[in-house]
Parts: structure tokens; C-alpha cells; sequence
């Protein structure tokens, strides 16, 4: 009678698990996800070309946004899921548009390099010069303030800051336009800066300390809601990140980035090797960093005057529940 009852439920048990694991391969749930071109996507590139998000029940369907604004009030207008961008993004939704966003994974420090003009020879040579930033009281432009602070410039008075758009608009516009002296680049844009005659005067962290830079954020009400998805959508994203680092797959990667991203095979492997570079590459897995989250709430009190200057606590915009319930279920 034991032997029959294990064998019935064992049988249930499978059919359950079969009917369950075709259902999920039948029909994945459609994830809106938003992001700047760069080598930071090079997670979700391989999650798509893999498998490996649908492994996990989830279907993402990638866009490139071309500014920061477009990206924040698509977010919260509910025109798509998951955004990955400068975690300042999200801190300004909510402290400047109301909007109720919550953090709900990492990504990189940035590996942005302050970029001039070939005459621009030192920081102090930017006095009466025009900078270009995406928005001006966010993320990387804050950055190229604090950088140019730290050296006596101060933004409206020494210099003059122009909105242009995302980094591969700003890189472009630097090629245009000899007027604009500075911005921020990352990888590939920056060494196609570099390989066309614009000069690094360094890495932005090296100047600044770590920094929080890319980070991936939802509305907290969709989360609530669809946990179960978003941490599904987690673990292919930390899978995929973890495809992506391992040595083994150099090759294949980097073909990728060439293939999404239109590069060269040289720049792709150039920005390959930025991306693993445990230095300063993509965070394994994707984890946030608190003190770069802290530096990046500093940046914003002392350059906007927000908080009355003291900023708060990460955790009123992180939530790491659906992150550590993805890397639990993901496993080592």
C-alpha cells in the first residue's frame, strides 16, 4: 500500500512539475525593460541571446531610451517594467516627481571618464568653457560638477552646463562640436572618444570615491504585485552576469557587444575588458553598494541643497527582498 501511495504521489508530483514547467515555456510573462546603450546591458544582452531569462518564465523586451527624462516619466507613466540606468534616476522620481520607484538591484560604478577636448590640458583649463551633461541635476552630471568643484569651478558662474542627451549623444556631440569642452563617458563611447583625439583626465571614481552608478528600479506598487516575476526576472539577470564574467566565454561576448551595440571587434573586445575588470567592471552579481549609494545621496545634498543638505539612508530607496529571495532560489 506504501509502495502504491509513493508511486501515485511521485506521479502527481511530476505531472505537476511537467504541466508547470510547459506552462512557463508556453507562455513567459512580457518584461518592458529600458535602458542607455552601453556595455552595463551586456547582462540582459546575454540573457536574451542565451536563453537564459526564459529559462526563468520571463520574456524581456529591450529598448534604448534616449535621455534620462524620457526614461524616468515612461517609468512611472507604467510604459514599461524595469529600468536600468543611474541610480539617481531613481532618487530623483521620488524626490522631484513623486513618483514611488524602489531600487531592486545593482550593476557598476559607471566606468565613466571625464573627457575634453585635445587643447583642454588640465581641469582649471574648463573655466569659461561649456560642459554637456544628460540632465543637469542628476547622476553624471553631478559627478562632473563634484570633479570640477574639487578644483574651484563652480557650475553657472565658471562654466556652463548644456543638456544634450545620453552618453552616445554626448559622445557624438563632442566629435561635432569642438565648443563643447567636457562630459562624462563610459564604455564603448569612451574609447571611441579616446580613439578619436578627445582626451581622459581620469576615472570618475578615482576622483570621487565609489560610486553607485547603474542600478536596476521598478515602481514599488508593480513589485509588490508581481514579485514572484520580478524575482524570476532577477535571477536571469544575475545568471546571464554571471555568463558574461566567466572567462570562458570571452569570445562569445564580445561578439555580442559588437553585434548589439555596432562596434568594431577592436572597441568590442576593448570594452569587454573594461566590463571584467574587477577593479571597476560590472559588480558581480549585481550587487548594490551601500557606501557608493551613500556618496551618490551626498552628491545631491551638497551640489541640489536637497535634504537640507544631509542626506538620508539608501535603504528609503533600496528594497533588497526580491534580490536576495532571486540569488537564494539562483543558488552559488
Amino acid at each position: 500500500m506504501r509502495t502504491r501511495w509513493m508511486a501515485t504521489l511521485a506521479a502527481g508530483v511530476l505531472a505537476a512539475a511537467l504541466v508547470g514547467g510547459l506552462a512557463g515555456a508556453a507562455d513567459p510573462v512580457l518584461l518592458r525593460v529600458r535602458v542607455f546603450p552601453g556595455v552595463h546591458n551586456l547582462a540582459i544582452f546575454a540573457g536574451q541571446a542565451r536563453g537564459i531569462f526564459a529559462k526563468y518564465g520571463v520574456q524581456v523586451e529591450l529598448e534604448f531610451t534616449p535621455n534620462s527624462q524620457a526614461l524616468r516619466d515612461g517609468l512611472a507613466a507604467g510604459a514599461f517594467e524595469v529600468a536600468h540606468a543611474a541610480v539617481d534616476n531613481a532618487v530623483a522620481m521620488v524626490e522631484t516627481a513623486g513618483a514611488d520607484v524602489v531600487v531592486v538591484v545593482g550593476g557598476d560604478s559607471s566606468m565613466n571618464q571625464l573627457f575634453v577636448q585635445p587643447e583642454v590640458r588640465s581641469i582649471i583649463d574648463l573655466m569659461g568653457k561649456t560642459v554637456i551633461v544628460d540632465a543637469p541635476n542628476t547622476a553624471y552630471a553631478l559627478q562632473l560638477k563634484k570633479i570640477l568643484l574639487k578644483h574651484g569651478l563652480k557650475a553657472g558662474q565658471h562654466y556652463t552646463v548644456k543638456p544634450i542627451g545620453g552618453t552616445f549623444q554626448r559622445a557624438a556631440a563632442m566629435r561635432e562640436h569642438k565648443e563643447y569642452a567636457a562630459t562624462m563617458l563610459y564604455p564603448p563611447y569612451s574609447i571611441v572618444a579616446e580613439r578619436e583625439g578627445l582626451r581622459s583626465l581620469g576615472l570618475a571614481v578615482k576622483m570621487l570615491g565609489p560610486y553607485q552608478a547603474t542600478a536596476g528600479f521598478v515602481r514599488r506598487s508593480w513589485a509588490q504585485a508581481n514579485a514572484s516575476t520580478l524575482e524570476r526576472y532577477l535571477q536571469g539577470y544575475v545568471g546571464a552576469l554571471r555568463w558574461v564574467l566567466a572567462p570562458a566565454n570571452r569570445d562569445e561576448t564580445i561578439a555580442l557587444l559588437a553585434q548589439r551595440l555596432k562596434l568594431d571587434p577592436d572597441v568590442a573586445a576593448a570594452t569587454y575588458a573594461h566590463a571584467v575588470d574587477p577593479a571597476g567592471g560590472l559588480t558581480p552579481d549585481a550587487r548594490l553598494d551601500l557606501e557608493g549609494f551613500r556618496n551618490v545621496l551626498a552628491l545631491r545634498a551638497e551640489l541640489e541643497g536637497q535634504w537640507g543638505g544631509q542626506p538620508p539612508a539608501p535603504e528609503r530607496y533600496y528594497d533588497p527582498q526580491y534580490y536576495r529571495r532571486a540569488l537564494a532560489a539562483l543558488g552559488p
